[in-house]
């Protein structure tokens, strides 16, 4: 059973970022179009759930989807959508997850607002800040639920990802 946990920021996030980047550059290829850290872990000074958020542009998803023994290989497994239109999502690390990967088409609006989000997080502290409370608040309430973690933290994350794609550049 995997663990709902927030923890500190963590500054070897961005380097766990930076090396798992490489290696999926690396066995994809010229499918990847951009390789992008996102989540929590990628918003220095934000507490988070112990897990690298890896946004891949990619080709297309069924090009993609030709590589799932490559990311297999990697350690990694393919979950398809995943709930998500378009997106192809692969987990690393089972119930000690590690990383999760969601990929999609370079265009793709998901790509705009995972960054959007991310940035603005970035830009203001003290939403960031509330954010973390939020999400502290939310892995205790949940017990482990991490479909109830995320239902908890939903409220927030609309209202200021409207928030954040307005006047946001690419």
């Amino acid at each position: 059973m995997r663990t709902v946990i927030v923890l500190p920021y963590d500054k070897q996030w961005p380097l766990m970022f930076e090396s798992e980047s490489s290696l999926i550059q690396a066995l994809l290829g010229v499918v990847v179009k951009g390789v992008h850290h996102i989540g929590s872990t990628s918003v220095p000074g934000l507490a988070a759930k112990p897990v690298i958020d890896i946004l891949l542009e990619v080709l297309g998803v069924n090009e993609l989807d030709k590589c799932n023994s490559v990311m297999t290989q990697a350690g990694y497994i393919a979950r398809g959508e995943n709930g998500i239109s378009g997106r192809r999502y692969f987990i690393k690390g089972g119930d000690k997850r590690s990383h999760q990967v969601h990929a999609f088409a370079v265009g793709d609006m998901q790509v705009v607002k995972h960054l959007a989000f991310r940035d603005y997080l970035i830009k203001n502290r003290e939403e960031a800040e509330l954010y973390a409370d939020i999400k502290r608040a939310a892995a205790l309430a949940s017990k482990n639920d991490a479909q109830r973690y995320s239902e908890l933290k939903a409220g927030f994350i609309e209202h200021h990802l409207q928030l954040a794609l307005v006047g946001f550049e690419r």
